[in-house]
């Protein structure tokens, strides 16, 4: 170090002073295994930031502003500063105006940062307590954790309004009130957390992820109930990952933008559709900030099967009898070079076909052939391996992931590059789900199965997964099924669908693979809902039901339209 000392180490601490010379700072940018990030936050907001965890720590700029009588939208990566914000709006958490060292301003000075408008007046009741708040928390998963016993138990204990009788027939968890809360599935979870959080009686309803474990139906009853609470005047805030969801959820999105466990900066809010093309895009035009190198773009009535190869797996009027469950299929075959996507109502036999297809399970009745060596990630994915994210790498598939085509097409883009030196028994949701679909795509195999790969990704993160998954079946001649709930997701990663249908937990029935339009047309018929292409992005849209397009479309059948008018 030089004399001047600009990194202090005391103990098992170093600090790194912004003055610090050229020659120190080259050094701690080297540091090994990338221990140290050294970010030039944006000059011009110096004056906007909100809160900070210390010197070196998180930093978080601006704030978004929940509006009366309106959903408002966040739209953003992990760990750039969506749950602070909860936090921060929610009162539970005041803000520092990034005074970490001195003295902790108060609320008049807080209030006084920012600029006369709707924010402003919102901070100065929550000075005041004088704002109830629900938050839908992000991570069901650790309610039975928290709460050991059963469903109507825990909704008795926030029935502010005394309608758990009717909420919980409209959330469609009525049949569940008996069970146990650790007995129940993850979107039975999402479904009871959501059912708790109406309950409540507040000003500001939070939900952070509500899609989550929810097939295509369910979220459409959780856009239509949480959009009922606009009609009493209700403030809400609205993190979600899926982005037809949130397009159709939302009256207006604020982007956030940064660097992952760094910063976080907030845009002013702007119309729905423009906010989500312009993230597609990569490009902020208002701040004339790009936040992505390449654009995410979609592909309007492709057709592919002339690039399609040889049969890889084909089956045949296959059943299989599980319990009260019935599943039931047509013939199908996949082919190489092939992505088939997989959807269909939760508990109708998605996991079920795919396990056949794996060899986990066989048919009663009817054929799978196989001919082929086959990787699976299954839905619920975990991590008992003592070790780092790079060993545990090691041991599934080898050394050769570290450099070449997969390391840039695989790793990189699925940021897993990003976690080398962690634990892998300590990730995170996202971060354990995007190692588990690297470790997929690493192993040697000529049909990939992969079953709800978007699970805890974020929006950027998923469609980077659907795009890795995508250009490894291509450049390897190799095939893929892909089961999952994102409409999106699908239609980046899709050639063909594998349509199923029925009744939860009673019968279901697989139909195709059809042609993705084919497919998609199906399967909304039977969800009844219709989809628009955007005119500047080609991303599908969800019309309105009743609407004039919405009408149209269904008197033709296509449900999934392919022109961008």
């Amino acid at each position: 170090m030089c004399e001047r000392e600009c990194i202090q180490i005391n103990g098992n601490k170093c600090r790194i002073l912004e003055s610090a010379c050229p020659v120190c700072m080259t050094r701690a940018k080297h540091c090994p295994d990338e221990a140290v990030k050294i970010i030039n936050l944006p000059q011009e907001l110096d004056e906007d930031i909100t809160h900070g965890y210390g010197e070196n720590g998180f930093r978080l700029f601006r704030l978004p502003s929940p509006r009366e009588s309106q959903i408002v939208g966040i739209l953003g990566e992990n760990g750039i500063g969506k749950s602070t914000a909860i936090n921060l709006l929610s009162g539970s958490l005041m803000p520092n105006l990034g005074n970490w060292n001195n003295h902790s301003p108060d609320w008049d000075e807080v209030i006084s940062s920012f600029p006369r408008g709707e924010l402003r007046d919102y901070l100065s009741l929550v000075s005041e307590g004088n704002v109830s708040v629900a938050v839908k928390p992000q991570y069901i998963d650790k309610l039975p954790k928290i709460f050991d016993g059963k469903v109507k138990e825990l909704l008795s204990r926030v029935d502010d309004r005394k309608e758990l009788e009717t909420l919980s027939s409209v959330v469609g968890i009525a049949n569940i009130l008996e069970r146990n809360l650790k007995d129940l599935s993850g979107g039975e979870l999402q479904r009871v957390a959501l059912c708790a959080t109406l309950l409540k009686e507040a000003e500001v309803y939070f939900f952070d992820e509500p899609s989550s474990y929810l097939d295509i139906y369910e979220r459409l009853r959780m856009v239509s109930i949480i959009q009922k609470l606009t009609d009493r005047g209700k403030r809400i805030l609205v993190v979600e990952h899926d982005l037809a969801i949130l397009d159709v959820l939302c009256n207006s999105l604020h982007v956030i933008y940064g660097e992952r466990a760094a910063y976080g900066i907030f845009t002013p809010p702007r119309s729905t559709r423009l906010a989500i093309n312009s993230y597609l895009e990569g490009y902020l035009s208002e701040e004339n900030v790009r936040i992505r190198t390449k654009p995410i773009q979609f592909l309007k009535g492709r057709d592919r099967d002339e690039e399609l190869g040889i049969e890889m797996i084909s089956w045949g009027k296959m059943t299989k009898c599980m319990g009260s469950f019935q599943l039931s299929t047509g013939e199908g075959s996949v082919r190489s070079s092939e992505v088939v996507g997989i959807v269909g109502p939760n508990s109708t036999g998605k996991t079920t076909m795919v396990r056949m297809i794996a060899g986990e399970i066989e048919p009663d009745e009817g054929w799978c052939t196989v001919d082929s060596l086959v990787s699976y990630k299954p839905q619920h994915v975990s991590c008992d391996f003592d070790g780092s994210v790079m060993e545990w790498l090691d041991s599934e598939i080898g050394t050769s992931w570290r450099s070449g085509e997969f390391h840039t097409q695989v790793i990189r883009t699925l940021q897993v590059d990003q976690l080398l030196e962690l634990d892998a028994n300590k990730l995170s949701g996202g971060e354990l789900q995007a190692v588990s679909i690297a470790i997929c795509l690493g192993k040697e195999a000529d049909l990939y199965l992969f079953d709800e790969p978007s699970a805890h990704l974020d929006a950027n993160a998923r469609l980077e997964a659907a795009k890795a998954i995508r250009r490894t079946m291509l450049s390897n001649e190799k095939s893929a099924m892909v089961i999952d709930h994102d409409t999106y997701f699908i239609d980046i990663v899709s050639d063909s669908l594998l349509v199923f249908s029925g009744e939860g937990g009673v019968k279901g029935e697989a139909i195709g693979p059809l042609a993705l339009r084919d497919g998609m047309n199906l399967f909304l018929s039977n969800v009844g809902v219709t989809f628009r292409r955007d005119y500047e992005s080609n991303r599908p849209r969800i019309n309105k039901p009743n609407s004039r397009k919405d009408r149209e479309q269904k008197s033709t059948g296509e449900y999934f339209y392919s022109d961008t008018k």
